[in-house]
């Protein structure tokens, strides 16, 4: 796998905050973010942080006002400055909105693409070990990361290994709001840190809990959950970051050739399998068996991810 050069420090990244601000309540309420790590979740199990996400933009939605990051003419010139790229395509934006959450997100890369190859075609067990056997990076999309924060608060650092997996990572803590880190979060670890109150353990929600903003004047919003009011506190309080996407492209010539290069079954099998019998591993990658759960385990075995140093433990291993 590719190791990503360090992000960039953007500063005073909106010149209208209360445009986020807007935007977060107009889109209100947000769900409790799970579905990837607990799939098929008990609805009425308190399981969940008070951690709640939602898409502004998608390949099917783009919502009144997401425009204000999605065209952000920053953002673009910065992507264009760390890839050294002509060519940049928005397209994604989500919020992450955080509270009460002592221990820490999780350490990860972002999840990869490949040409002809996403999470709408393939496993993402397949597409993480293509990442991280790093023999499809000739066909791997690059993708710029912004993210942006709305405030400061109690914790909520930023915790990122600019130097790879191995070597000590680097925080942006304090000073957060209206910045920005510019880079590639599918080739750099990185991970939230510990966000207050620390003095309340942590609150679990179902997957039926929404955020939303209080029905009275004083600003404050309130996790409610089957109908019952669980937790109260104002914006300022809560971790808000929201992060854009886009597709980067060196030149017009790269964009072709990975639209004209999709990989198929087949094609990813030879890769696969020629790094297996050079290594001298009895194992053959079979594309008509990428759903079942043991040959997963089988090929992932060979081509493991790495766990970063001096990563903080999950709020999701407990």
């Amino acid at each position: 796998m590719h190791v990503a050069d360090p992000p960039i420090l953007l500063t005073d990244v909106l010149d209208d905050v209360g445009a986020a601000v807007k935007l977060l309540a107009q889109e209100a309420p947000y769900a409790p973010l799970g579905g990837w790590y607990n799939p098929g979740a008990d609805p009425h199990a308190r399981t969940r942080p008070l951690w709640f996400r939602d898409d502004w933009v998608n390949e099917t939605i783009a919502v009144p006002g997401s425009e204000v990051f999605l065209h952000h003419p920053t953002y673009i010139d910065s992507a264009k400055a760390y890839y050294g790229a002509e060519i940049v395509e928005p397209h994604s934006v989500y919020v992450n909105q955080m509270m009460a959450i002592p221990e820490a997100g999780p350490a990860h890369t972002d999840n990869p693409r490949f040409a002809g190859r996403d999470r709408t075609n393939t496993p993402m067990w397949l597409l993480r070990a293509m990442l991280w056997s790093g023999l499809f990076d000739d066909l791997s999309f690059p993708q710029a990361t912004a993210i942006w924060w709305l405030n400061d608060v109690e914790g909520g650092g930023i915790r990122y290994w600019p130097n790879g997996p191995d070597k000590p990572p680097e925080e942006h803590v304090g000073n957060m709001a209206n910045t920005a880190l510019m880079g590639d979060n599918h080739g750099m670890f990185h991970q939230v840190n510990a966000i207050g109150p620390f003095d309340i353990g942590t609150p679990r929600v179902t997957p039926m809990a929404q955020l939303a903003p209080a029905a009275s004047p004083d600003g404050e919003w309130v996790v409610t959950d089957h109908g019952e009011e669980v937790y109260r506190t104002p914006l300022a309080d809560i971790r808000i970051s929201v992060l854009w996407k886009a597709d980067v492209y060196i030149d017009a010539d790269h964009k072709n050739r990975l639209a004209s290069n999709p990989l198929s079954g087949d094609g990813i099998a030879a890769r696969f399998n020629a790094d297996l019998e050079q290594r001298g591993i009895d194992l053959c990658f079979d594309p008509n068996r990428i759903d079942d759960a043991d040959h997963a385990s089988q090929i992932s075995e060979h081509f493991p991810e790495a766990r970063p140093v001096e990563a903080l433990p999950s709020v999701f291993d407990y």
